[in-house]
């Protein structure tokens, strides 16, 4: 009969066997004050795409605006609140405050404007991420949802932000194809993420503590894993926060504007159209400069 320790060791050899998933890049991104900018369209964003843009951002407000009010067309963002409160407003006329755990899920489809700033002097820390749309909603009509924490669900050490892990469904009504989960694991804690079918594309970014992944270790850095549908293997070598993603590859090209991303120059003058629109109006009403 094969004894404890024997069995220990030729689980450790086999996992040793299967192959990591290789990272192919990997960045720490560009300061600009409080905001950390790790992924633009024009660069990583076209290795992760859908997702095309990534904000980190971690400070003690002061009272001045972050975000203050400003359009987009052919995304959807995704901000990931971590601590601290948020102020916000669009124009399909939602407006309130968001807590620490909090989602915001914003589809600005054919154009939309919005703002989100602090809304106390806790120390204010999360995520904005950048959604390339499908060719079907790009130019769609705009939608909203802000999620309190307690609507965000687990699995285990995940929090579900968008789309399904295992029998946990996120509430957010994004697009089918794409996952971004939240995670906190302990020193020492492992943790593995199956990829659904057909997600091809995937990508990590520690916020905090280190992480060990497919032979590399990661700190305050965003990783890129190479295309395929391979579970990747994680080991917090100290506390450690961070997100995870994976999707199905956005098919099109990128075309972009200042605050915009399309799948065409015709989509992208459409949404671009829509923005100017809504933008004459905010002026109008003295809303905006």
């Amino acid at each position: 009969m094969e004894t404890t320790n024997n069995a220990e060791r030729r689980l450790v050899r086999q996992l040793l066997s299967v192959p990591a998933r290789r990272v192919v890049a990997r960045t720490r991104g560009n300061r600009h004050g409080p905001v950390t900018r790790i992924v633009s369209p024009a660069d990583i964003g076209e290795l992760i795409k859908p997702f095309v843009f990534l904000d980190y951002f971690d400070f003690e407000p002061s009272g001045d605006a972050l975000f203050p009010m400003h359009p987009h067309s052919g995304i959807a963002t995704i901000t990931v609140l971590l601590s601290g409160s948020l102020g916000y407003e669009d124009t399909t006329g939602a407006k309130g405050t968001l807590h620490a755990g909090s989602v915001e899920w914003m589809r600005a489809g054919h154009g939309i404007w919005h703002d989100a700033s602090p809304a106390s002097l806790e120390r204010f820390c999360g995520y904005q991420i950048w959604v390339a749309l499908p060719q079907a909603l790009e130019n769609a009509p705009p939608q909203s949802q802000y999620l309190p924490a307690e609507s965000v669900p687990h699995t285990g050490p995940a929090r579900v932000v968008l789309g399904s892990y295992g029998d946990v469904h996120s509430q957010v009504a994004a697009p089918a194809g794409m996952n971004l989960l939240h995670l906190q694991l302990k020193a020492g804690d492992r943790w593995r993420y199956e990829p659904p079918a057909g997600h091809n594309i995937a990508w990590a970014h520690v916020n905090q503590g280190v992480l060990r992944v497919s032979g590399e270790r990661l700190e305050n850095e965003l990783a890129v894993f190479a295309e395929s549908e391979q579970a990747i293997e994680l080991l917090a070598e100290s506390d450690a926060d961070f997100i995870i993603a994976s999707a199905v590859k956005h098919p099109h090209d990128l075309f972009l504007g200042y605050y915009s991303v399309h799948s065409s120059m015709d989509a992208l003058f459409q949404g671009e159209t829509e923005i100017r629109r809504i933008g004459q109006q905010l002026r109008a009403q003295g809303r905006i400069r």
